[in-house]
């Protein structure tokens, strides 16, 4: 009786076992598939912050800079750059959210102790400070910068360093995007423990080559030397 039993089932067992080996044979060509196309379904965005700070400094200058440095970036390096920054305190816990953080203004910086430790540890940790003087904050921020790392000064990076020939190569450093003071543009960094965890571009206004081009209304030419110089600086940062 048994035997009768399990032969009236075969027809079903097979037709469950055929298509369960096509279901399989399915999820093996689209693993493969996902494989070959390097495609991570939980891949997240990676983050870039605009470091709000006090003193009286404008943090909040050049608003179309940094959008347009990650549309460039995701664009020319094929990174996967979440569209919007966020904005973020120096002193908040939200700060190592960010690998990446670009500080800017014309005026006035002020970080205190607090401020200051959370910065160190944000560095420490991994992170990435890129400052640009947007004219005006020379004075100001260099103080700040020798509380972060006590007995660490900014040191002039040659035009050898990395961070020169990325995913583009400037041999002469820095490009110049607008004139003030008629000076070279220059690059310093914070080095900590062999590894250069801030740089702070001078005389050389990297972020407003980065904005609308209705904004400033610089060449194209410029413009795309500095979003390039910026794509070398993320690009660095996130990979170092």
């Amino acid at each position: 009786m048994n035997n009768l039993k399990d032969k009236s089932n075969r027809p079903l067992i097979n037709a469950i076992e055929s298509i369960f080996s096509l279901m399989m044979k399915q999820l093996l060509v689209l693993f493969a598939f996902v494989l070959l196309c390097g495609f991570t379904p939980d891949e997240k965005p990676l983050k870039i912050g605009l470091l709000k700070y006090n003193g009286g400094g404008d943090w909040y200058a050049n608003p179309t800079s940094l959008p347009n440095l990650i549309k460039f970036c995701n664009s020319a390096l094929k990174m996967n750059i979440e569209a919007e920054p966020g904005t973020v305190d120096v002193g908040s816990a939200e700060l190592f959210n960010y690998p990446f953080v670009h500080m800017t203004g014309h005026g006035n910086v002020v970080f205190n102790s607090q401020e200051l430790d959370n910065l160190r540890a944000y560095l420490v940790g991994g992170g990435f400070l890129h400052i640009d003087d947007n004219y005006g904050m020379d004075k100001f921020i260099r103080p700040q910068l020798d509380k972060i790392f006590p007995g660490t000064k900014l040191v002039e990076l040659p035009f050898s360093h990395p961070v020169f020939h990325q995913q583009f190569d400037f041999n002469s450093g820095l490009p110049k995007v607008h004139e003030h003071d008629n000076h070279s543009p220059q690059a310093f960094g914070l080095i900590y423990e062999g590894r250069l965890v801030l740089m702070y571009t001078y005389e050389c206004d990297l972020g407003d080559g980065w904005e609308d081009i209705e904004v400033h209304k610089d060449p194209e030419e410029v413009r795309q030397k500095a979003l390039r110089m910026g794509a070398n600086i993320v690009k660095y940062a996130f990979s170092n």
